[in-house]
């Protein structure tokens, strides 16, 4: 098991109204988006199921735009297998919601959009697993941090949108049916700490299934 630290930069880039917005969105690196998104919902994920950002925040309170603040809010972070679909999807929202005559009105001095990137350290925890009970104890303990990387960075980086624990119980447990379990959850209806208990769960369950087995 792994965690992830941040570090936050500055851009030097801001943003006054949604044109300026837009156009931070197609031109500033990656590292950007990840920024104003996934880690956005991580430090909030303990209030709301619903994966917010930064934008959409920044669109409804400072600019007070409810088209474009609520399109924004529907992007779901999380079921985006790329940063390029992520970011396609938020320029989309902006582009299809905003009235031509509302993208130059600018928000009032010191309400500005600044724009920041993340700079990520990935970093060994404690914990490591070789069979089914270990990673139950290992996942109970790890943190939100070390979770939300496993289970929703995972999948921009695996093919197929599939997670760090479900790739791992499918090609080294050769747990199948458990790793399409863990894939097949739907994070927009969960916190962290609730799937971390779902996870749980149907690790349990299998320990179970496993322990009933005749020898």
């Amino acid at each position: 098991f792994v965690s992830r630290l941040s570090l936050t930069l500055m851009t030097g880039v801001r943003a006054r109204n949604l044109d300026e917005l837009l156009r931070g969105l197609k031109e500033l690196p990656d590292s950007v988006i990840y920024h104003h998104t996934h880690r956005f919902l991580v430090q909030h994920q303990h209030l709301v199921p619903e994966p917010p950002n930064d934008f959409a925040f920044w669109v409804s309170q400072s600019l007070s735009d409810r088209a474009v603040g609520e399109a924004l809010a529907s992007v779901n972070t999380v079921r985006f297998a790329s940063m390029r679909e992520l970011r396609d999807a938020l320029i989309k929202a902006v582009e299809r919601n905003t009235d031509p005559q509302n993208s130059l009105q600018n928000v009032h001095r010191g309400q500005e959009f600044y724009f920041m990137r993340s700079v990520a350290f990935l970093v060994p925890t404690n914990y490591q697993a070789w069979d089914l009970v270990e990673f139950k104890d290992a996942l109970g303990r790890i943190s939100v941090h070390s979770l939300y990387h496993h289970i929703f960075e995972g999948r921009l980086h695996l093919p197929g949108g599939m997670d760090d624990f479900a790739n791992w119980l499918k090609n080294s447990l050769e747990e199948t049916a458990l790793a399409k379990k863990l894939s097949k959850m739907d994070p927009y209806t969960h916190t962290l700490e609730g799937m971390r208990s779902k996870i749980i769960g149907f690790v349990e369950h299998r320990i179970s299934e496993l322990s009933n087995v005749p020898s």
